[in-house]
């Protein structure tokens, strides 16, 4: 079997030799895939660095997050401790305002006159009825 030589229409008038051809469309393939791995390798490191400046302002938002909550767990750790006290005073004025009504009480009967003694209000069962003036919340911080 002989080969027929084919004819390529490459723009060319003939000048090159057939074999050149192949070479030329071989060359021009390789720096095309070159150029395209180069590409390819500029948009992963790109990537990267992108990726690596968002774990990076992450980081610093999860760090003031964490912080965040620290001190406002440090303020709620106050506030409690602070309940607490007003607690324990709130029950030892209770009890003392008790021991003056049974007083009241006994002077009553003895004196036979008769006196307004007020109900006291349990302020641990019924907070909302404890007679005291009400302060607005900001206010209460202050004192």
């Amino acid at each position: 079997m002989a080969s027929i030589p084919r004819q390529t229409s490459s723009g060319s008038n003939g000048a090159s030799p057939p074999s050149a051809l192949p070479d030329e469309r071989k060359r021009k393939r390789m720096q095309s895939n070159r150029e395209s791995a180069r590409r390819s390798r500029m948009r992963k490191q790109k990537q990267l660095e992108d990726l690596a400046g968002e774990v990076s302002r992450l980081q610093t938002a999860n760090n003031q997050l964490v912080q965040s909550i620290g001190a406002k767990e440090q303020a709620f750790v106050q506030v409690d401790n602070m309940n607490n006290v007003l607690r324990a005073q709130a029950m030892e004025l209770t009890d003392r305002l008790r021991s003056l009504n049974s007083v009241l009480h006994i002077v009553e009967e003895v004196s036979g006159l008769a006196m307004d003694i007020p109900e006291i209000p349990d302020p641990l069962l019924k907070p909302w009825e404890f007679s005291r003036p009400v302060l607005p919340v900001a206010d209460a911080f202050l004192c």
